[in-house]
């Protein structure tokens, strides 16, 4: 059976930004009918009568186009603000409230998973960045992704998703912590699983060059895996180019990993983020032609 292979909207920002904008391009230009969904497009806080509106149209505009919408993902905008490790308890009181909201909208829309980075701690004055989370913030952050679950049952939605960074001030960034994080929400109403991105783990000022890339990612963690993002990079910087650039992942060889990792049946998103002064017609241009390259390498 082919891979499952889709795209997440992030190349949408500041663009194709309504259900009807971005289900055609996805459909008509891109030839897919996989999305997954990025917060950047719909902000959860917006009023109810806004969310309510805009959840309706994108199930409705989903359908027209014959479009499966896997999950609905944090963006970049959210992610900015440290989220659920902020130091100020208020602010991850406000960003577990966010990701409530966040869940209700999938719920209104048809979307059965919620999912992204979890958040950082801040840094510290002398540039000093510790192996792991002070244990108080860690068993602070397992018991709001446990109400979170319960939030997510109560809603009907299927699964969670949590995304592995490339930064110790995040959580988790290695093999070893995202393993116990799943291990510490065994048993949640909705299950916690990874959505494991290719430019993270490739990452060698972090991991140096001799970690084996995204095997010991995959391969150790295959059970716990929901998702996959795929992009182009140069594992120097988490680059989140397309593939008409070049770059040191090889679609063909990362379609055998995944394959032999036992994730064939996960589904893989292209997650690119694009300047936004490049004009429209280059997006789509440069769009089609990766989703191109995709499909022949994973079609095998």
């Amino acid at each position: 059976m082919t891979q499952p292979l889709g795209v997440n909207l992030s190349f949408c920002v500041k663009r194709w930004v309504t259900p009807a904008l971005w289900t055609e391009v996805v459909r008509q230009h891109l030839a897919t009918d996989l999305v997954q969904l990025s917060f950047d497009l719909i902000d959860p806080m917006w009023p109810d009568e806004v969310k309510a509106k805009l959840a309706k149209e994108t199930r409705a505009a989903a359908a027209a186009q014959g479009i499966t919408i896997h999950s609905a993902f944090i963006g970049l905008a959210h992610y900015t603000f440290n989220q659920l490790l902020h130091p100020e308890p208020a602010v991850r009181a406000f960003a577990e409230a966010w990701l409530v909201r966040a869940m209700d909208f999938a719920k209104d829309a048809g979307i059965p998973r919620v999912g992204g980075p979890l958040g950082a701690i801040a840094s510290r004055v002398d540039g000093h960045e510790a192996d792991a989370l002070p244990e108080a913030d860690y068993a602070d952050l397992v018991a709001r992704m446990r109400r979170l679950s319960q939030a997510a049952h109560e809603r009907g939605l299927v699964e969670l998703l949590v995304e592995p960074t490339p930064m110790r001030r995040e959580w988790p960034w290695t093999i070893g912590q995202a393993r116990q994080l799943m291990d510490d929400l065994s048993g949640a109403p909705v299950p916690w699983s990874l959505c494991v991105d290719w430019g993270h783990g490739t990452y060698e000022p972090l991991y140096g060059t001799d970690h084996g890339e995204m095997r010991p990612w995959l391969h150790d963690l295959a059970g716990h895996i929901g998702a996959l993002h795929l992009q182009q990079t140069d594992y120097q910087l988490d680059c989140h180019w397309d593939f008409t650039k070049p770059g040191r992942v090889d679609p063909h060889a990362a379609k055998d990993l995944i394959e032999g990792s036992g994730l064939g049946q996960r589904p893989v998103f292209l997650e690119v983020f694009y300047p936004f002064e490049l004009d429209d017609a280059a997006v789509l241009a440069r769009m089609a032609r990766s989703m191109d390259i995709l499909r022949t390498a994973f079609a095998r």
